[in-house]
């Protein structure tokens, strides 16, 4: 009969032995050209995209040249003469008409950033507080509308309710009341402008906000229930802390355009209330420099524009790192 082989037991020196704790050595990184290489089919599709952002965004940049020079369209931007910063003197010379620009704009982007930038957080919060998904994704279509509507379209409609033989002026004159000039008002001018952009975009801006307020896990509303917080408390400790990040990321983004507060919209209106009330940069820009022929002066406005632009979203993005958020970048 064939004996069993058996193994010897270990030994107690054996089997108090330490174990190998160190971490598994590290894949060696491809090159770059084999990750290119490698993800070649990926890159083929964005090429498209790459080829349209580098025509219509990174060559037009070169023509910032003429903000630098007495642009003549007849002799094209090369052969115009160089004349240094005299284009940037109504900046530092104070001309009435820019400052009043500048006015302004800062006055309708203090009051987009005050009004329209909530706007959709707190309509996303109030469509996720609906229990039906019917009716939520009823109210969705319906808010989604209005910002596949151009500007021509919503000012027009704007002027049938609220213009001077408008439906709220009719109404009021057919039950004994004094009609009320909305449209065509300076004084008014800044809330139509804010309720416009409200009601045509904040619809369409909720849905990054539905998409973060998915992505909260459902067990930190039970657990903070569970410790007596009601609907008020959820929001302050639960929801609103896992739209932060988005919250941040989207003002950042917002600075950086923070200058330009609707190019058509205000110029479909500015007619009827007047250069005074309605001119802002981009207005400034169109007026002096594709009507009144001043194509340095204009340039050079916008590419002050476009580096304060930038500025602001660098220092919003550094003050997100010192807080502790990602920001757009790191």
């Amino acid at each position: 009969m064939a004996e069993v082989q058996t193994r010897p037991a270990p030994s107690e020196s054996q089997s108090d032995a330490p174990r190998d704790s160190s971490p598994p050595p590290r894949r060696r990184r491809r090159p770059w050209y084999q990750r290119l290489w490698r993800d070649r089919m990926y890159l083929l599709f964005t090429l498209p995209a790459l080829l349209i952002i580098v025509v219509f965004h990174y060559l037009p940049l070169i023509g910032n040249v003429i903000a630098f020079k007495d642009y003549q369209p007849y002799i094209g931007v090369w052969e115009s003469p160089w004349n240094g910063l005299e284009n940037f003197s109504i900046i530092w010379d104070g001309d009435p008409a820019f400052l009043a620009a500048l006015r302004n704009t800062l006055i309708l982007t203090a009051l987009q950033s005050v009004f329209v930038f909530p706007a959709p957080i707190l309509l996303a919060l109030l469509l996720n507080s609906l229990l039906s998904e019917n009716i939520k994704r009823l109210v969705q279509s319906v808010l989604y509308l209005p910002h596949f509507l151009s500007w021509v379209m919503v000012v027009a409609l704007f002027q049938q309710i609220l213009g001077g033989s408008g439906l709220l002026n009719n109404f009021l004159r057919s039950n004994g009341y004094d009609a009320v000039r909305i449209l065509g008002n300076p004084d008014t001018f800044y809330a139509l402008l804010t309720s416009q952009v409200i009601w045509k975009d904040t619809g369409w801006a909720t849905i990054l906000f539905l998409a973060a307020l998915s992505q909260i896990n459902a067990h930190l509303y039970e657990a903070a229930a569970v410790d007596g917080a009601g609907r008020w408390r959820q929001l302050w400790h639960v929801t609103l802390p896992g739209l932060k990040g988005i919250i941040i990321l989207l003002f950042i983004l917002r600075l950086g355009d923070s200058l330009s507060v609707g190019f058509e919209q205000i110029l479909l209106q500015q007619a009827a209330v007047g250069r005074n009330v309605s001119e802002v940069l981009d207005t400034y820009v169109y007026n002096n420099g594709v009507l009144g022929g001043n194509w340095g002066v204009s340039a050079a406005v916008g590419l002050v524009k476009g580096v304060v632009g930038v500025l602001l979203v660098l220092g919003a993005n550094k003050l997100a790192h010192r807080f502790g958020e990602e920001g757009v970048y790191r």
